[in-house]
């Protein structure tokens, strides 16, 4: 079963699509919005779900304070379960944040979105390849906000993502069979960046 974990929106149950998405586990998403929110980052943005599946980390997002959450797969039944799930958060958190559902392929949206971002979740399915993934990233850069957190998720026997120029890694953390690489602007990275590795506990 998935849920909202916490916010507004807490253990609101999500659908899930009957097959062709990977739903990040609860395990996950919480250490993930745990580190979000101690970066006082969530309250007021604008994200995107890349390959949203059911929504659920947009939409986990939204409950705990985003402002709005622009999901995007390219699946009609699982675009159909994420607008699903979508209605039951608005309704839980109120008509003043903004929760949009698009039927795209990830790259068909980002050559016509508009932007800035604040928050970016990538969550490709298993076959989708490195260039493949790469080329997504360099195509998200312009729509990104000047301190945008990029997100993506990988199996863990997935090689390190190649990010494009405009991006710079800032830390990586696995959880079992599921990595999750954190990236930002390279303009607000600095010198410094923050890796950290090994199981999570």
């Amino acid at each position: 079963m998935t849920r909202i974990i916490s916010g507004r929106a807490g253990s609101i149950v999500l659908d899930v699509p009957d097959a062709g998405t990977r739903p990040t586990s609860d395990r996950v998403r919480e250490s993930l919005f745990g580190a979000l929110e101690s970066a006082d980052v969530l309250r007021g943005a604008a994200v995107l779900d890349l390959y949203a599946g059911s929504g659920a980390l947009g939409l986990e997002a939204v409950s705990r304070g985003a402002a709005s959450a622009d999901l995007v797969e390219k699946s009609p039944r699982a675009a159909a379960v994420a607008q699903r799930n979508a209605g039951r958060v608005a309704k839980a958190v109120g008509t003043q944040v903004a929760l949009r559902v698009h039927r795209s392929a990830a790259d068909g949206f980002l050559r016509t979105a508009r932007g800035p971002f604040d928050i970016v979740f990538l969550d490709p399915p298993y076959d989708v390849g490195e260039p493949e993934l790469s080329a997504t990233l360099a195509l998200l850069v312009p729509v990104l906000s000047g301190d945008a957190a990029v997100i993506v998720e990988r199996a863990s026997r997935s090689p390190e993502p190649a990010l494009p120029p405009g991006l710079v890694a800032t830390r990586s953390k696995r959880y079992g069979d599921t990595t999750l690489w954190w990236a930002t602007r390279e303009a607000e990275a600095g010198a410094a960046t923050d890796t950290v590795t090994g199981s999570a506990d």
